[in-house]
């Protein structure tokens, strides 16, 4: 069949529409965002069990390139791209894990974690790169005379870019904020040949430059204010519902920094409804660190005002942006999903992603925002413990070792509730007793 997408305005009073192998970012008529639209029209034409059976006949298939999570819903995403300018490292098809002792412990019966950092560079961001890099290879071998890709990034964008720039043989170049990422997420471009530009401002500084360089088209922005991103990263919410069997959970938690993950949760959920694959739509709960918290602070004003704001170093390094480019989608999405804006201190979300860790999980600090989002809203009686609950965990905690160990070595500005510090003792038998006999009766009385 015929399936066709293409970028369209998000502004309703103009709606103007480009070709998907154009060089645009922003609508040339007003300067709105633009987001991918589809021919609804013609995907209709297969019925909604049609499509649960090729998606399930496809999901983690060997056949190319449908096995990934993906690309296997590639009429949904990108339907005329060739299938050998797909660039995909098997992305998607991520736990989903069951957080059986988190939830009864925080006072939720039915928790699930999405864990999107079991990823091949570790992050949710392989979801929308695979699909961005797909396109420029695409527009290469049409004659399109792109140089490189590229992007600021607090982290995990760059590591995306990279890797997949790499398998596409396409030089990516990424600007970072010197001393603001950790090691882990630093040495991912350094390792996959990225040209790294390690600069002296903050992300929000490095997404105004990158977006100067880029006004030259040889040079592709890869940033998630570009649509195809959004595509990619949608993908999330329908494999979360194909999980589930076809069934709609009644809340998604996801934390937000530049905030195109969460237009790009909706968008997804959206295209399931409007083809007949759902029929409820969950809520949709975005957290924010309290120091890179503009659009909770939106939140409070009923969305009547936004303000950027010069963002606080956080923990959640990923997350520390003051002025989102994708703001005006997340209202959007956050107003179709009767949602909800929640925030966390660095005490509350690191203990959090601590505690998360105690029961199975490997949190990186962005998820224990996520999770302390949570426990703040089941308090507050916002969310029901008889509710069907999804926490997006959006990258592995590895990348992350150095805010775990500071925890756990209680070096940081606050009481860490659950740090876990190794016992030192000297190489004998009675002295391992005697501490074994002290922690295990510590950690029992603790248990009752």
């Amino acid at each position: 069949m015929p399936y066709r997408a293409w970028y369209q305005c998000i502004n309703e009073q103009c709606k103007e529409q480009y070709s998907l192998n154009t060089i645009i970012y922003r609508c040339r008529k007003c300067d709105s965002l633009l987001e991918v639209q589809h021919d609804v029209h013609a995907l209709a034409r297969r019925d909604a069990k049609a499509w649960m059976k090729l998606f399930e006949d496809r999901y983690k298939s060997s056949e190319w390139p449908h096995g990934s999570g993906v690309w296997g819903k590639k009429e949904w995403v990108l339907p005329q791209i060739h299938n050998d300018n797909v660039v995909s490292l098997y992305e998607g098809g991520t736990n989903l894990f069951w957080a059986e002792r988190f939830g009864k412990m925080i006072g939720v019966d039915n928790l699930w974690i999405k864990l999107c950092g079991n990823s091949h560079s570790g992050s949710f961001k392989d979801l929308g790169m695979t699909v961005l890099v797909s396109q420029v290879k695409q527009m290469v071998s049409e004659g399109v005379p792109i140089k490189a890709v590229a992007c600021a990034s607090t982290g995990d964008t760059s590591a995306a870019l990279a890797v997949y720039c790499a398998a596409a043989g396409i030089q990516s170049i990424v600007l970072l904020p010197k001393g603001k990422i950790s090691i882990a997420q630093l040495v991912q471009p350094i390792a996959n040949g990225a040209l790294v530009l390690s600069l002296d401002t903050d992300f929000d500084g490095c997404m105004r430059l990158v977006q100067e360089i880029t006004k030259d088209q040889t040079i592709y922005l890869a940033n998630s204010m570009n649509s195809l991103r959004i595509e990619g990263q949608k993908t999330v919410g329908i494999e979360i519902v194909q999980q589930f069997e076809w069934e709609t959970p009644d809340v998604i938690i996801i934390p937000g920094g530049n905030l195109g993950n969460v237009s790009a949760l909706g968008s997804g959920l959206l295209m399931m409804r409007d083809l007949g694959l759902i029929s409820s739509l969950p809520r949709i709960v975005v957290a924010q660190a309290e120091r890179a918290n503009p659009l909770y602070r939106s939140y409070l004003a009923n969305f009547e005002t936004f303000e950027p704001m010069q963002a606080e170093m956080t923990l959640a390094n990923a997350i520390q942006i003051g002025n989102p480019v994708s703001v005006e989608k997340a209202v959007r999405t956050l107003k179709q999903f009767n949602g909800v804006v929640v925030d966390a201190t660095e005490q509350e979300l690191a203990d959090a992603a601590a505690l998360g860790d105690t029961t199975g999980m490997f949190n990186c600090p962005h998820t224990g925002v996520a999770l302390a989002g949570l426990i703040k809203l089941l308090k507050a009686g916002k969310i029901d413990r008889s509710e069907h609950v999804v926490v997006i965990s959006t990258a592995h905690g590895l990348k992350f070792t150095d805010f775990k160990v500071a925890y756990h070595e209680e070096k940081l500005d606050f009481p860490c509730q659950y740090a876990n510090k190794p016992i030192e003792l000297p190489p004998s038998v009675d002295a391992v007793k005697k501490a074994l006999d002290q922690a295990l009766e510590k950690r029992r009385t603790a248990d009752v």
